[in-house]
């Protein structure tokens, strides 16, 4: 069993940074993908980017690229989700999420078992 909880999320306005994290818990060593995903009101849930847990290689979808960063501490447990020059459409409920591969592409909720429960960003005009 693997746990995840996402925090940091909150308000900000256009331009602005914000940095989440993601703590995990359990069999973390099962793990060999770890993901961001988000979701707006009223669409659907989105790829935000992947992370390698067992080396450096990261993938971001085309929407964040140049802004987002996602770093990982496999010590503490930790991924975050650096999050530069937001803008009004970065609003969304951010989830993390962890799987047993890693893919440097595009990849999708069937990829990854485990979810945590998402934190609101708000970018405001």
């Amino acid at each position: 069993q693997v746990q995840l909880a996402e925090s940091g999320g909150g308000s900000v306005q256009t331009g602005g940074s914000l940095t989440l994290a993601c703590a995990l818990s359990g069999h973390t060593s099962s793990i060999g993908g770890m993901a961001w995903f988000r979701q707006a009101l009223g669409k659907e849930r989105e790829f935000v980017g992947v992370i390698s847990r067992s080396g450096p290689g990261t993938y971001y979808a085309d929407s964040v690229k140049g802004r987002f960063t996602m770093s990982r501490d496999n010590d503490k447990n930790m991924m975050y989700l650096q999050m530069n020059s937001l803008e009004p459409d970065d609003t969304a409920v951010y989830y993390c999420a962890a799987g047993r591969v890693y893919i440097a592409s595009t990849m999708y909720e069937n990829d990854f078992y485990y979810w945590g429960q998402g934190t609101q960003v708000t970018v405001s005009s």
